[in-house]
């Protein structure tokens, strides 16, 4: 099996992960063991039940349906299983991805749909759904300098025991066709995430393997900011960053989870109110509003290099 680090977990997996750390010369210690196997359609005497996940004791059930299904088992075994002919290779983002970001959550970790750059020596998150541009903001900071931490998914430390910590997920960013072009990313640009998907794994210039404390929470937002944030322009194409109250913070903590529906089904609600009053102390939590135009971005990273000033985390680059 190849061993590698994702978000802090010794990983042992039989299935290739690509983009993912390899783990230190040595370190044989396993968390999370990853292998193929029969896992069921169903489980019996299921306790929740949601559109394609069942729940039973420590078991949990998930299906991507018509590409693969996994079991978690007391969240240190994933056993998988392809659907309908569908390749490893295309089930691998979804084993990476969903059932390692599901094995954090059964763990009680919180989970943020989020991509994370090194600025000095903090770590700073961009939070958002699909398709918000957390991958692409993350990979203009890195074609400028600043070192890749996260992409699609932080892991954040318990948020009772301090300043919160960010741990390094260990994965090549993820880029659609045309942010690789307008990016000048080619010659980094690696095999396709899927078959026929126009979107390829591309290594970073810098990636980190040590976790790194918060600094700032970015929620990622275009054309309208939330109640209370400045106007951000007419016709919403301006670039603003307006700080959130805790209610706020904490509202969009839970609605940024990586699964958000795992933190009601598995009563995680306290946990991200209480991340999200961690971040508030010891960093700040704020939505950027900006155009999704390629052409201001050099305009939208220097008013984040304004920002970090500010909070005093922008004197060097990791």
């Amino acid at each position: 099996m190849a061993r590698y680090v994702i978000s802090g977990l010794r990983v042992a997996s039989d299935l290739e992960l690509p983009g993912a750390l390899s783990a230190p010369a040595g370190d044989d210690g396993v968390d999370l063991t990853i292998a193929a196997g029969p896992v069921p359609e169903s489980l019996d005497n299921a306790e929740q039940l949601g559109p394609n996940w069942q729940l039973a004791g420590e078991r949990f059930l998930l299906r991507v349906p018509g590409i693969v299904r996994m079991l978690l088992e007391g969240a240190t075994v994933l056993r998988w299983q392809c659907e309908e002919g569908t390749s490893p290779a295309d089930a691998a983002i979804f084993v990476c991805g969903s059932g390692i970001g599901l094995s954090m959550h059964l763990r009680g970790r919180c989970v943020l749909h989020a991509s994370a750059v090194a600025v000095g020596d903090r770590a700073v998150l961009f939070c958002g759904p699909s398709g918000a541009g957390k991958s692409t903001l993350a990979a203009a900071l890195s074609a400028r300098g600043f070192s890749l931490l996260a992409d699609d998914q932080c892991v954040l430390s318990d948020p009772g025991a301090g300043d919160l910590m960010v741990y390094p997920d260990g994965r090549a960013m993820k880029l659609w066709d045309e942010a690789i072009d307008r990016l000048t990313l080619q010659p980094r640009r690696g095999a396709p995430v899927r078959t026929r998907v126009e979107k390829f794994y591309v290594e970073p210039d810098i990636a980190l393997s040590r976790p790194l404390p918060l600094g700032a929470i970015y929620i990622l937002g275009e054309g309208h900011a939330l109640a209370g944030s400045p106007s951000d322009g007419p016709g919403g194409k301006e670039i603003a960053i307006a700080p959130l109250n805790l209610a706020d913070a904490a509202h969009v903590m839970r609605a940024n989870a990586y699964r958000p529906a795992m933190v009601r089904r598995l009563d995680q609600a306290g946990l991200y109110l209480q991340a999200a009053a961690s971040a508030m102390r010891s960093a700040g939590i704020y939505q950027l509003v900006r155009p999704l135009d390629f052409g201001r971005m050099d305009a939208v990273v220097a008013e984040l290099e304004r920002h970090w000033r500010d909070l005093g985390i922008g004197e060097q680059r990791a």
